[in-house]
Parts: structure tokens; C-alpha cells; sequence
């Protein structure tokens, strides 16, 4: 029987984009997988606390573990290993072993200020994809970055957008803190590639509505980033009462966050993909969004964009676009 590997060691961190896409995998195994059915046997690679959590069919193999990455000996012998970002330390020791690389974005190319540790990541998913079989990019954006920055030697890069599961509204939990409406709600790491502290100028403008973001710190080198505190010292130096940190949230409290608020607002700079912006669609959302990236790309001619952050410019396309939304049903549906 023919063994898979899947990467999901992006499951050590849960709350970030990519440990959402490695949940998504495993809960469709969870689901899906059958070794007598499907024909292969199946190996899921993540941290070792999630083993089991998919299914006893799976064989798990830990991630925990530093000296993992680099012993051959520690691995069964796999026919196809897909690793499913680009930022994963792990890789196929065999050339035997066939290899899919996903490539999610190239962020580090505008967030790393340091041009040595640039180049360090450049190299690396260079030498991933020169020993890979095939790429796949979650976007058109993302793969026009592939092919502008890396040698492909001839390789196939093909997109395929990232699976989208419906919102099980039956589980949705309100959160349990004070909900204050109407409601604009953003969701997403506090770093600065996501643009949220333009978001304090623009509610200053909006009294009469209460901006809801969930999302943890970033950090950097196991430390708390900056960015988070300047945006909590600014909403307690200038006063801005309408704005709520809400930390990390559970998928039961995001589905209830999308159904009921009024809008959603996503200024983010980087993006590989945008999935938050299908989410608040499916649940019926007007979706506010910067034009960066891929997010015109995703959001296409369902979404309001801005075309820069002027608090008032971005102010004007809210008014201009919000109560059309729901007098329009067409756009609702």
C-alpha cells in the first residue's frame, strides 16, 4: 500500500492562518479517510498532542521534536509528502519520495527588514523547490510571485484555491463579553502586514458603531511584537472607546461574530489568500477590504474596496456602500 505524509506541523500554532488551513486538513481526513477505501496509507506529521484527534486509522508522527527535522532514520519510508506551507522545517529525506510544496505567499519579501535573513529565507524555499515535484499556489497572486522570484527549472506551478468549509452556524457561540450594536468585526494576528491600527483613525470617525477585532499577538523570536502594544496605547491615550481587543477566539465565537456584525473590515497589506473574506460572505456580510495582495483577487466584484487609508476616504466608501448592501438582496445572496 502506498504511503502519504501531510505536513500539518503548522498545528503548533492554531491561531494563525496557516495552523487554520493545517485544522482544515486534518478534520477533512477526519472525516474522509478510509485505508481500506482509499488505497493508501495515511501519515499525518503535527504536534503531538493533536494525536488521535483525526481519526485512528491515521498514523501520527510527532513534530515535537528539533532533532526530528533532521534524521532520516526517524521516518517511514513515504511515496508522496505533501508539505502544505513553505515555511515548514520538515522535508523528504528520499528522492524516492515524491513532494508537493503549497506556497501560501511570499510575505517575507516586504515584512523581513533584515536583507541577510531574507536571503536565508530565499534560499531555502529555493532549495525546496528545486527538490520538489510540484508546486501549488493558493492564488493567481501568489503564483505570479513564484514565478518573478524563483527558478523553476521548468516545474509546474499550478493554482488551487484553498477549500473553503461551510459555516456550521449550529455551533456558532457568542463570545463571552459585553457585545455592544451595530458591530464591525476584523479578525486576524496583531502584526503590522495586517494594517489594523488604520482601522483607530476611521472608528473615530464612527461613534455610533463598536469595531470588534479578534486575534492574538504576533511575536517574533518567542518575544510580544510592538505592534500590538502601540495599537493598545493608542486606543487608551486617544480615548477610542469603540474599539474592543478581543485576544484569540474559538471558531464556534468567529461564526457568531460573522453572523451577527454588521460589517467586516480587512485592511491587511499581505495576503497569500484571504480566506477570513469568504467566511463573512457566507454569512451574509458586506466585506470592506484593502486591494492589496490577493485580497481584489478574492474578494473580486462582491467586495467594497479601498483605494488608500485616509480615515475619511475609507469613512466615505462604508456610507457610500453599507446601507446599499442590505436594501440590495442580490448582494446578500
Amino acid at each position: 500500500m502506498k504511503k502519504l505524509l501531510i505536513d500539518l506541523s503548522a498545528l503548533y500554532n492554531i491561531y494563525s492562518g496557516l495552523g487554520q488551513v493545517a485544522l482544515s486538513y486534518g478534520r477533512y481526513f477526519e472525516k474522509h479517510y478510509k485505508a481500506d477505501k482509499t488505497g493508501y496509507r495515511l501519515y499525518l506529521l503535527l504536534p503531538k498532542k493533536y494525536f488521535g484527534a483525526f481519526g485512528n486509522e491515521i498514523r501520527y508522527i510527532s513534530s515535537d521534536s528539533w532533532w526530528r527535522r533532521h534524521s532520516r532514520y526517524l521516518f517511514p519510508k513515504i511515496d508522496v509528502w505533501h508539505s502544505i506551507d513553505q515555511i515548514t522545517r520538515f522535508k523528504p529525506y528520499s528522492t524516492k519520495t515524491k513532494h508537493i510544496i503549497t506556497i501560501h505567499d511570499l510575505n517575507y519579501l516586504y515584512e523581513e527588514k533584515d536583507a541577510k535573513k531574507r536571503a536565508t529565507a530565499q534560499r531555502r524555499i529555493q532549495r525546496t523547490i528545486k527538490r520538489t515535484n510540484q508546486i501549488v499556489c493558493i492564488s493567481d497572486f501568489t503564483k505570479r510571485e513564484v514565478e518573478r522570484n524563483f527558478r523553476l527549472d521548468g516545474k509546474l506551478c499550478r493554482v488551487i484555491y484553498n477549500h473553503v468549509k461551510p459555516l456550521d452556524v449550529s455551533k456558532a457561540r457568542r463570545p463571552d463579553i459585553d457585545i455592544r450594536t451595530p458591530f464591525f468585526f476584523a479578525i486576524g494576528v496583531l502584526a503590522e502586514k495586517k494594517n489594523f491600527h488604520v482601522l483607530l483613525d476611521l472608528m473615530k470617525l464612527l461613534p455610533e458603531k463598536h469595531l470588534y477585532i479578534a486575534g492574538k499577538d504576533n511575536y517574533v523570536g518567542g518575544l510580544p511584537a510592538p505592534y500590538a502594544d502601540m495599537i493598545r496605547k493608542r486606543i487608551d491615550s486617544e480615548n477610542i472607546d469603540n474599539i474592543t481587543l478581543m485576544g484569540g477566539i474559538s471558531d464556534e465565537e468567529k461564526i457568531w461574530m460573522y453572523r451577527h456584525c454588521e460589517a467586516f473590515l480587512i485592511p491587511s497589506l499581505l495576503e497569500g489568500f484571504g480566506l477570513p473574506v469568504i467566511e463573512a460572505m457566507q454569512a451574509g456580510k458586506p466585506v470592506f477590504s484593502s486591494p492589496k495582495t490577493s485580497l481584489e483577487e478574492i474578494g473580486n466584484r462582491f467586495a467594497f474596496f479601498w483605494n488608500n487609508f485616509d480615515a475619511q476616504t475609507m469613512k466615505k466608501v462604508i456610507d457610500d456602500n453599507l446601507e446599499e448592501f442590505y436594501r440590495n438582496a442580490s448582494l446578500i445572496e
